[in-house]
């Protein structure tokens, strides 16, 4: 039985983290700060913590927190991290802050404490990568760069091969591969992962980094637009509202439920491997967002009008997906929920929770610093 702290564990994969440890019989404590975009104003830590964590109240940036939180601890999560691709790229400040200044500062917490940590998890994100892997018929496996911006107002949505200008087609992304961050939040994940890499060559802290996909789920923030789609997508149906599919629905995401990422979360903390290993935990699946709203819907038992737009956000990326295999093979990692039951249990939760459609209010602020775009023709 180990102790075990879990930062940002009030958020909904440290939740469900949370209940998998405390039914193997481990102790859990979380620090969280209770952040007012997802928690709301005024909140209290949420009903749905199992009755046995450990409550501490606090900022992970804040060394004395930190310590505090330490105590007696064995095993640390870390999650405590601002979240969401477009509020990145103009909240640059608090997106480094938070993720960048916290992980330094649980680090140095470790060590300074001298804490005999047995494992320390860093949740990072499939944004290190940028756009995923593909293949061009004449070149190969490429690792492309960021689309053009002239491309995008183009409606040319497609990733193209730099050296021939060919369409490329989308392959299942491995870790080993360079890593070419295309917004503020996953430059500050790419950041953590260094860090804690540092903390692991200098200090031998046993670290393993866990590159989490799209996470979807019950306890996903429904007053947060810049989660997921997935929140997005719910509020829209439940306000009779139309869902714009952004560059014609066709971008490919790997979609995995959160009681998958629980289960790899675990595995993590059972199993020793090299430090600083990474390793990718999605689905194993490509799915098109329009795929993910049609799974939706249907989850609700509703038809909802899907607006195929050439809308685009500055900054996504067209397609990226899981290579699970070195997972699987490490940690004895499977993805077991299919997309259609993930929607239906995500949506047994939600029905019994307050949302808040909160889409215009996100392409208002987007557009506010040129990162909506508009292609040439309009929704169908």
């Amino acid at each position: 039985m180990s102790s075990v702290l879990i930062t940002g564990g009030a958020g909904f994969i440290g939740s469900h983290t949370a209940d998998l440890l405390i039914r193997e019989g481990h102790r859990v404590r979380i620090l969280d700060c209770l952040d007012p975009q997802i928690h709301g104003e005024h909140a209290d830590f949420p009903a749905y913590l199992h009755p046995d964590i450990e409550r501490v109240r606090g900022d992970v940036r804040d060394f004395d927190d930190v310590t505090r939180a330490l105590d007696g601890i064995d095993v640390v999560y870390h999650f405590a991290a601002r979240t969401g691709v477009g509020q990145s790229m103009y909240d640059m400040r608090d997106y480094v802050d938070t993720n960048c200044t916290g992980t330094a500062n649980l680090l140095e917490a470790v060590v300074k404490g001298k804490h005999r940590i047995t494992r320390l998890i860093l949740s990072s994100s499939r944004a290190v990568y940028g756009e995923g892997t593909y293949e061009c018929p004449a070149h190969g496996r490429i690792h492309p760069p960021q689309r053009r911006r002239e491309d995008l107002d183009a409606e040319r949505f497609d990733v193209f091969c730099p050296a021939c200008g060919a369409a490329l087609a989308p392959l299942l992304t491995e870790e080993d591969r360079p890593l070419a961050p295309m917004s503020v939040y996953a430059w500050t994940k790419r950041a953590q992962e260094e860090q804690c890499v540092y903390a692991a060559r200098t200090f031998g802290i046993p670290v393993t980094i866990l590159r989490y996909f799209n996470v979807y789920g019950s306890r996903q923030s429904l007053t947060n637009p810049y989660t997921g789609v997935v929140s997005i997508f719910y509020s829209r149906i439940r306000s009779r509202q139309d869902i714009s599919l952004y560059e014609h629905g066709r971008p490919l995401r790997d979609f995995v439920h959160v009681s998958d990422v629980a289960r790899a979360n675990v595995l993590a903390m059972n199993t020793n491997v090299e430090p600083g290993t990474c390793m990718n935990i999605g689905s194993g699946e490509e799915s098109t967002i329009g795929d993910v709203a049609r799974a939706l819907a249907a989850a609700c038992g509703t038809d909802v009008p899907l607006l195929t737009t050439s809308q685009f956000r500055v900054g996504d990326i067209f397609a990226c997906s899981a290579d699970t295999s070195r997972a699987g093979r490490l940690i004895g990692y499977r993805p077991r929920v299919s997309l259609a039951d993930g929607m239906k249990e995500f949506v047994r939760w939600a029905d019994g929770e307050r949302s808040e459609d909160l889409y215009e209010k996100t392409v208002t602020e987007l557009s506010r610093y040129g990162l909506f775009g508009q292609g040439a023709r309009r929704a169908s």
